[in-house]
């Protein structure tokens, strides 16, 4: 009985000391061994060969890069206001050995070194600078990072800025100043707007008034050549047809009710040769037909009356005129 207990103790010793002995080491991480109390090598992912209870191997530490979202750090800048920014980094271990020895806690290092580095770049800009230069501070922390840590055996690879979130004054302002701007362009963009519209109205119109006056021209013009052709073809057909003197005097008679008829005429002459005309008119009636006694006598009557009825008309018409006169004298209505 004692025999096979000392025979499980030995083989409990056995399975424990291989155990020590072999240890594995998952991808993309890695182990430091102290030999001791000395560092004496880092396991490389696989299986590694230890002595147990002369080496002592540390919990892994991963390699592959790693994303920290810091807690928002109030930072006073340039202009003496306080802003909250929110930073998130991307880092990776590049040396197991440096990372375990020569700084205690690289993780909360890189924290409070990002927190400092960020206070000295956003102190040395406004509000306004910080707010549009995120790329420019996240360029000064990476090389301000990237130098400090390198000793630590870290590689800092981006720097961002999630959020900077000015106090709520602030906040206010700059809505109210936004709203203002828009609210200018806006007005600008409206004034432009009906400039152009008035413009083109303008010149609409005036195209317009162009087109209308050279269509007036036109039509002045081609009205003008149709009275003068006109002009032309009476004047042709009178010397074509040579008239006697007996033809003009009955067209002048004939004009003469015309030039009376107007609404603004106060004056006119009638010429002193409309009884010789007359006459003549009735002595071409006389000369052409065949005259009886009865048609003599006839014609002289139409002609004594046309005379008189002439002779009246020009009585009337005086009488016009000296009215129109008597109403055109100063005081009268």
């Amino acid at each position: 009985m004692e025999l096979l207990i000392v025979a499980v103790v030995i083989a409990l010793l056995v399975v424990f000391t291989v155990f020590r002995t072999v240890r594995i080491v998952p991808q993309a991480r890695a182990r430091n061994v102290e030999r001791l109390g000395r560092y004496s090598r880092t396991l490389q992912p696989g299986m590694n060969y230890v002595i147990p209870f002369v080496d002592r191997v540390y919990p892994p530490i991963d390699l592959r890069e790693q994303v920290v979202s810091f807690q928002p750090q109030p930072v006073i800048t340039e202009d003496n206001l306080v802003v909250e920014i929110d930073t998130v980094l991307y880092f990776q271990v590049t040396d197991p050995r440096s990372a375990a020895y020569e700084i205690a806690s690289y993780l909360q290092a890189v924290e409070q070194l990002t927190v400092t580095t960020l206070r000295n770049v956003v102190g040395s800009m406004d509000l306004e600078k910080t707010l549009t230069s995120r790329d420019t501070i996240n360029s000064q922390l990476r090389g301000v990072l990237d130098e400090a840590t390198g000793k630590w055996g870290i590689r800092v690879n981006r720097v961002e800025i999630k959020a900077i979130d000015p106090p709520k004054t602030i906040k206010d302002a700059m809505e109210k100043q936004m709203r203002a701007e828009r609210d200018k362009r806006a007005a600008i963009l409206g004034a432009e707007g009906q400039r152009q519209s008035q413009i083109l109205t303008a010149e609409g119109d005036k195209q317009a008034a162009v087109l209308r006056a050279e269509g007036n021209r036109t039509a002045q013009i081609l009205k003008a050549e149709g009275e003068a052709k006109a002009i032309e073809a009476v004047f042709q057909a009178v010397h074509r047809n040579d008239p006697d003197p007996k033809l003009l005097a009955y067209q002048y008679l004939q004009t003469l009710p015309q030039l009376a008829a107007g609404p603004n005429n106060t004056f006119f002459v009638i010429p002193s040769e409309v009884t010789s005309a007359l006459q003549g008119v009735s002595r071409a009636f006389t000369e052409v037909l065949p005259r009886s006694p009865a048609t003599r006598e006839a014609t002289d009557r139409i002609a004594d009356e046309a005379a008189a009825e002439v002779a009246r008309a020009a009585d009337a018409a005086a009488e016009a005129v000296a009215d129109a006169a008597e109403a055109e004298k100063p005081g009268r209505k």
